[in-house]
């Protein structure tokens, strides 16, 4: 006869581990001797060494109870199902894995590798991070409301504006910080920019709906106008040459080549949360 100490010791298990198989029913618990000890025979040791054994190999506890007492054939059969258990567990954490690593990257968080690597290039232009942590966090907004594909699609629209001079212009603007006063005259010379771009985005027929809702578009509104003083005195010139809204670009009133711009669309027209097809906003 052996004590529960012994037992386990014979079994490579904790006093503990014995008395939680006692209490989840995998290991029938002994009487009491008259001295009021408990003591196990051979079989326990058995008994133990194989629920120890399955454990050890991955095996979830609530399923070592039908092993242990299934025949050959029902043996095998739950020990495969089992292991295809296990084979998708293992996929999970895997995944978990790798989205634990892109959030150790930071930037990785919730954005699409594509744009990822549009931001990168905005560095390479010399943009200054606040505003790459600005863009991102559209971005993040974005990539929650659009498809992977069609945020790829833009971005790919993107890097084919970067190759734009006027463009390459307007993001040297932000090489530093945007504390300008309403007065400074680069303010203008962007408005010129962004104005040219809007218009070649007409002409190209680079506009679309933008699918999302008011309240969504206010926000992107307001996390621009929020990045600087010179923002606000950016969309009010706009707006006096007819451009009204920053993310969702509208004319008013339409008139000549710009009439091609149904209002509530959007264009193309620079560093702003703003998109020109599929319906995807791009920051």
């Amino acid at each position: 006869m052996l004590t529960i100490s012994q037992v386990a010791a014979y079994a490579g298990v904790t006093v503990r581990a014995v008395r939680h198989y006692h209490q989840i029913g995998l290991l029938p618990e002994p009487e009491r001797d008259r001295s009021g000890y408990r003591t196990y025979k051979a079989a326990a040791v058995v008994r133990l060494i194989q629920i120890h054994t399955l454990a050890d190999a991955g095996v979830p506890l609530a399923r070592v109870q039908e092993l242990l007492d299934a025949g050959p054939e029902e043996f095998a059969d739950g020990v495969q199902r089992i292991d295809k258990d296990l084979r998708a567990e293992i996929r999970r954490l895997q995944g978990t894995r790798k989205r634990l690593a892109r959030l150790a990257a930071g930037e990785h968080l919730a954005l699409p590798q594509s744009v990822v690597g549009y931001l990168d290039r905005l560095r390479g232009l010399g943009v200054e991070e606040w505003y790459i942590e600005m863009e991102r966090d559209a971005w993040i907004m974005v990539a929650a409301q659009g498809p992977p594909h069609l945020i790829d699609a833009v971005i790919a629209k993107k890097h084919e504006d970067l190759d734009d001079p006027d463009m390459v212009k307007l993001y040297s603007f932000l090489r530093g910080a945007l504390d300008w006063a309403v007065d400074d005259p680069r303010i203008v010379e962007i408005v010129d920019i962004m104005e040219r771009l809007r218009i070649r985005a007409v002409e190209a027929g680079e506009v679309g709906p933008d699918g999302f809702d008011d309240q969504f578009v206010e926000l992107m509104d307001a996390t621009m106008l929020e990045s600087s003083p010179g923002a606000a005195r950016v969309v009010a010139i706009l707006e006096e040459r007819g451009w009204k809204g920053w993310t969702r670009i509208e004319r008013v009133p339409a008139d000549g080549v710009n009439a091609q711009l149904p209002t509530g669309t959007t264009a193309t027209c620079g560093p702003s949360p703003s998109t020109n097809r599929d319906a995807v906003h791009s920051p």
